[in-house]
């Protein structure tokens, strides 16, 4: 099964959609992220459609035929451990933003466009965004350790690649009693759930149940009501965040000039002198800066004798304004570099990548180097009624597609708590 499923579309650069759909004519790359037909009269989308009905009629998806949770074990290697997050795979009633289902970063129209297209063309989803939760008695975790302790239903070890999913396992069981899932429902039921990774498929799915409220039945609900989701446990060991450092370019060489001293007017600067793949931002960093200084990262810290405050937009939450990324918005990229919609940014999580660009092939005039997000920041933002600014996480590693697809023509099944998760 490892030949078969692919990291989410947002994370897959066109190099890399092309060795997927070479891996095998089953990958979901061919739902997720289907390639441009050069010349036909039918758009990516509707390709996506013809290639899930082709699957559906060959019998290439094993459709369940009972009611499911799906517990996912994802293992993977980080900073050279091999760690294990642990994952719920549910149905979740869509709720508008707020009502027990919080975002936590900001987000741009074209992708969630993209990804309504999608829905509206194969009436299915083929990832689940991310979701946190917070199960402070260990209950559902209990749950799930007893459930692993049974022989998984899916057993996959991904062979190693250049490809973002190298080297990763999956392991899924299927949760079908009714005691397990009652056990399950309560908790999660009435649990807020906060989406971490697929704010556009969240969205997306709420607008598509909208489009389709005519056909709801009084009775209840329908399946375009709900969203397939992967659900986390705040605290679960396996759960990484890893920043999304930004290279620039673009900024006028007038504004380049004296930037350090701009810069000690509000912060401590510290140049940490850098060897081959070290790069670590030092504790109390705020960020760091790469170009300044050669062969030098450049470390800001915090004054105690200045605040930032007068330069935050007021109408932002504290936990906002005391956020790594929101500094460097718009203390520096706005206040002292002429303001981020006349510069060009680019993100990534590759600190390596990051150093490669700026000090030898001096393709960028400055990168900033940034802390992980906490997960409890982000939580802390979410329950202020707020949001982090857009690209400030990057959860490691992304949930795969393909591994559960959800059909939004199947009829519902059993509704659980307020929340409403069901399968």
């Amino acid at each position: 099964m490892g030949g078969v499923i692919c990291p989410p579309y947002d994370v897959i650069s066109p190099v890399q959609q092309k060795l997927y759909y070479r891996k095998s004519e089953y990958n979901a790359i061919r739902l997720e992220l289907p390639a441009k037909n050069q010349g036909l009269t039918v758009d990516r989308y509707q390709t996506a459609t013809i290639t899930f009905q082709k699957w559906l009629r060959e019998g290439i998806f094993r459709q369940d035929s009972l009611s499911h949770f799906y517990l996912h074990r994802h293992q993977f290697e980080y900073s050279g451990e091999t760690k294990v997050r642990q994952g719920l795979i549910a149905r979740v009633k869509l709720e508008p933003w707020g009502n027990g289902i919080y975002p936590h970063e900001e987000t741009a129209s074209k992708a969630k466009g993209d990804r309504l297209q999608l829905l509206r063309a194969c009436r299915a989803s083929f990832s689940p965004p991310l979701c946190l939760y917070h199960d402070g008695t260990m209950k559902v975790a209990s749950i799930l350790s007893r459930v692993s302790r049974r022989k998984p239903l899916v057993s996959v070890r991904g062979e190693r690649s250049n490809l973002p999913d190298s080297g990763e396992g999956h392991f899924l069981w299927a949760i079908t009693d009714q005691e397990t899932t009652v056990e399950l429902s309560g908790p999660l039921g009435s649990a807020s759930l906060y989406v971490a990774d697929g704010h556009h498929r969240y969205e997306a799915a709420l607008c598509y149940s909208r489009e389709r409220a005519e056909e709801r039945r009084a009775s209840g609900s329908e399946p375009f009501d709900y969203v397939m989701m992967e659900l986390v446990d705040f605290s679960d060991p396996g759960l990484v965040v890893r920043p999304l450092h930004r290279l620039v370019w673009g900024i006028p060489p007038h504004l380049l000039v004296g930037l350090a001293t701009r810069l000690r007017n509000l912060f401590v600067l510290e140049p940490v002198m850098l060897t081959a793949g070290n790069y670590p931002l030092p504790a109390g960093g705020c960020l760091g800066i790469l170009g300044l200084q050669p062969d030098a990262m450049i470390v800001l810290k915090k004054r105690h004798d200045v605040s930032l405050d007068s330069m935050m937009p007021c109408n932002r939450s504290r936990p906002y304004r005391e956020f790594g990324v929101s500094v460097l918005n718009h203390v520096i990229l706005d206040m002292m570099l002429g303001g981020r919609n006349g510069l060009k940014v680019t993100y990534t999580p590759d600190v390596v990548e990051v150093y490669r660009q700026v000090t030898e092939r001096r393709r960028y005039d400055l990168a900033f180097i940034l802390n992980p997000p906490e997960p409890e920041m982000v939580k802390a933002i979410a329950d202020a009624q707020d949001r982090m600014p857009s690209k400030s996480t990057y959860f490691h590693p992304k949930v795969p597609a393909g591994l559960v697809i959800n059909s939004l023509e199947l009829p519902g099944r059993a509704q659980i708590g307020s929340t409403a998760l069901r399968l």
